[in-house]
């Protein structure tokens, strides 16, 4: 292990199950002698992305602060995104969560999110958490819209490396997001969370290299069929205008271009 790879293996270490990491513990988790160990917690420190705890722990710092603004503030999908999730959790008039998730490599993640009074709805999802690949609405909706080469190297991936099997079989996944693009919009129960439903819509930018879903998490037990078809209007107009958002100074980019 060399380079970037050691530095990252040692930061992902540290989550919600162990805080605090001592320079041994680390050697032993990670296989690599002390010595290696030692010096790469003492550039991590330097460049605050740990910093010392108690008794020779050493926890995750204040860079990891800093970039998580720089994002907020440079991520366009978070800029324009972070705003809309508010009023779709308004105009929902029912508890709910609003999230907004893109595809990171081979990784679905939540980027922003906000719940109303969502009294009884706990949510897996969470801003910063990977997402199952092939459940849940707000991940089907991100494969639906993919290519189809990258999707079948995507879902290879996820099988080889995947420790559950897929619900569904290849074909029968395939399937469902075919239908899933061709209506715009995906409606899950269950996949993720007992006892909730997650309603998403497409938000891509091509040129951007964004590849994401606007959804809502809501009680299954407090929707019937008028219910859905609103939310599902709600959805996949907020995403196209999310989408809109995106792609427009892009298209005034070019525009300028083309003129001069």
């Amino acid at each position: 292990m060399a380079g970037l790879s050691r530095f990252l293996s040692v930061l992902r270490l540290f989550d919600e199950n162990k805080s605090t990491w001592t320079v041994p513990d680390i050697a032993q988790r990670l296989k690599l002698p002390v010595s290696t160990v030692y010096r790469t917690v003492r550039e991590l420190t330097a460049s605050d992305f740990l910093e010392p705890a108690h008794e020779g722990h050493y926890r995750l710092g204040a860079s990891f602060v800093e970039f998580d603004r720089r994002i907020r503030l440079t991520d366009p999908l978070v800029r324009f995104g972070q705003p809309m999730l508010r009023e779709i959790g308004a105009q929902a008039r029912l508890p709910c969560i609003a999230l907004l998730a893109r595809l990171y490599g081979d990784t679905v993640m939540c980027v922003a999110d906000f719940g109303t009074d969502h009294e009884g709805i706990i949510s897996s999802y969470e801003r910063g958490r990977p997402m199952p690949l092939t459940r849940g609405a707000t991940s089907k909706m991100i494969l639906a819209e993919l290519p189809g080469r990258r999707l079948k190297k995507l879902l290879s991936i996820q099988a080889a490396e995947s420790r559950r099997p897929f619900r569904l079989k290849p074909e029968e996944l395939m399937e469902e997001l075919a239908f899933t693009k061709k209506r715009g919009f995906s409606i899950t129960r269950g996949e993720i969370d007992k006892g909730l439903m997650g309603i998403a819509a497409p938000v891509v930018a091509k040129d951007m290299g964004i590849a994401a879903s606007l959804s809502l998490v809501v009680r299954a037990a407090d929707i019937d069929a008028s219910i859905e078809r609103r939310l599902t209007l709600l959805l996949v107009s907020s995403a196209s205008l999310l989408t809109a958002e995106l792609t427009h100074p892009i298209d005034r980019r070019h525009g300028a271009a083309r003129a001069g």
